[in-house]
């Protein structure tokens, strides 16, 4: 059946997750939806089980019990490359770039990836107009058109986040799981950074972890704060910044 999806349909849901590692408990009970189109942020005080969570929606680590449900599949057993496929993108918190490629040739990488290509030889790969047209086309959509050519490596910080998410994008993927992306950035990249996403609201939906507030509170439609793994509090941006146990756990009286 084919048509327009429901804008308020749930495209993520995580019901009572739990992830233990020994006594500690990283994920309690969690529950909570990202509907579709939205950008739905989580955050929280260092600890709070914010990239534990990532991780299981990911597929990179396996929750101990509860359920993930995405575009309406279960999806809690299933693999990363096998999320990665039905359309769930992962950038990092730490970024997972080719520092010895250029910009270019990253996406590229990307694109084949996607494509389910086996990794040949690589100079057939980068000369394949097929790959390095659409990859060409993704850089001009992040900004990076003009980078291209440079060495991964030697592109600043903020070009190397906008890499990642680039390299998310060619996936073609229904949802972006974006960790941190404004991790070691300063003020003006992060600035253009929230300006790129928010160009994208809507396209794409977006759950976001981050811990600059200013660019949370910018992007998100809804923020849902954890605590020791626990959600304390969920919602539209105006209400968590209004809430007196959000303000006292991670916000600030101030």
């Amino acid at each position: 059946m084919t048509g327009v999806q429901d804008p308020l349909a749930s495209m993520l849901s995580a019901e009572s997750l739990i992830k233990n590692f020994g006594g500690i408990v990283a994920t309690d009970s969690l529950s909570f939806d990202v509907a579709q189109g939205e950008i739905h942020a989580i955050i929280g005080p260092n600890g709070a089980g914010k990239t534990t969570l990532i991780s299981q929606l990911s597929g990179t680590l396996m929750p101990d019990g509860g359920q993930i449900r995405f575009d309406g599949s279960d999806i809690t057993r299933m693999t990363a490359p096998q999320r990665a496929r039905r359309g769930l993108a992962r950038s990092f918190q730490i970024t997972s770039i080719f520092k010895d490629f250029s910009a270019l040739d990253n996406v590229v990488l990307a694109i084949q990836a996607h494509r389910g290509h086996s990794f040949r030889f690589w100079r057939p790969v980068v000369d394949d107009l097929s790959l390095r047209d659409p990859a060409r086309a993704v850089l001009e959509e992040v900004g990076l058109g003009a980078r291209a050519d440079v060495l991964a490596g030697n592109l600043a910080h903020g070009e190397q986040r906008q890499l990642e998410i680039a390299m998310a994008i060619a996936s073609e993927p229904k949802m972006l799981l974006l960790d941190e992306p404004m991790a070691g950035m300063g003020p003006e990249e992060s600035e253009r950074m929230t300006a790129y996403l928010r160009s994208i609201k809507g396209r794409y939906t977006m759950l976001l972890v981050e811990h600059d507030m200013d660019a949370v509170f910018a992007l998100a439609d809804t923020i849902t704060v954890l605590v020791y793994g626990r959600a304390i509090a969920s919602g539209p941006p105006d209400t968590i910044r209004a809430n007196a146990e959000v303000r006292a756990a991670y916000l600030g009286e101030d």
